[in-house]
């Protein structure tokens, strides 16, 4: 049996429904191309790291910066999916480096000496893009007095509104989820500044995936773009269309990542 997940965007809770009603549409169009060993639901056990390099995984949504550093030829790329969130451009997306609505800071260099939350150290949104940002700050490796792990967007949402962090970047696309459908989570914030841009989160196959099955995937993915029954769960998901992109597309982030830490800036670990 395949393995199919779709755990990267399922809060607030209207995401996970929609994310279910479009793995029903795919699931459909993947059995009448003749595809076997369907599962009937996305999994909902396994953490979204752990899917991706799963021998039966059939499809997955990966963060960029693993991508590029750790699964690229271990995995097959399939497509990257375009948002219409504010911060997202064509397949490109950035982060939002948020303080709280009481920090009196005007610019990244106002942060020295504060104490970030980042949601995991190899994440691109939250870590990479946000360390690529602070680097040309950083003073013999340092720019901030700490950095705390949360381990997701939203808890790093909190921690600064709570105050237990002065700042964290937040992807451009969990933002624009919780300000539609949680917005009381962003009362207590404000976005300082914008990181730069880099290609957004893959959807992925298993590594000896055939070149039948990607193509199965994306002609599916497609499908789902173009169906009309499907305008509702799009919006929820706030999903436009799907490009192909490559290994080379990705190498930004690679390099964003190279350059900091050359320059003697590691602060945020992996």
């Amino acid at each position: 049996m395949f393995l199919a997940s779709m755990a990267m965007y399922v809060s607030p809770p209207p995401l996970a429904a929609a994310s279910g009603e479009f793995w029903a549409f795919l699931r459909k169009e993947l059995a009448a191309a003749g595809l076997a060993g369907l599962p009937e639901a996305l999994d909902s056990d396994i953490a979204h790291d752990e899917a991706w390099l799963r021998p039966n995984l059939l499809l997955s949504q990966a963060c960029g910066y693993p991508y590029v550093k750790t699964l690229r030829g271990r995995v097959r790329l399939v497509a990257t999916p375009v948002y219409s969130h504010p911060g997202c451009d064509g397949p490109l997306m950035r982060s939002f480096i948020i303080v709280s609505r009481t920090n009196v800071a005007g610019s990244l260099a106002d942060l020295r000496g504060s104490i970030a939350a980042i949601n995991s150290p190899d994440s691109n949104s939250g870590s990479n893009l946000f360390r690529a940002s602070v680097a040309p700050l950083a003073e013999n490796g340092r720019f901030f007095a700490g950095v705390i792990e949360t381990g997701s967007h939203g808890a790093s949402i909190d921690a600064v509104s709570q105050g237990r962090a002065d700042c964290a970047a937040i992807d451009c696309i969990t933002f624009g989820n919780i300000q539609r459908f949680d917005p009381q989570r962003l009362r207590g914030v404000r976005v300082l500044a914008e990181t730069v841009s880099g290609p957004g989160l893959p959807f992925i196959t298993a590594g000896d995936a055939s070149d039948e099955q990607v193509t199965l995937l994306r002609q599916a993915l497609a499908a789902a773009i173009a169906e009309p029954s499907l305008a509702a769960v799009r919006d929820t998901l706030g999903l436009v269309r799907f490009e192909v992109l490559s290994d080379e597309d990705y190498e930004p982030l690679l390099k964003l990542a190279d350059e900091a830490i050359a320059g003697g800036y590691s602060e945020f670990g992996a």
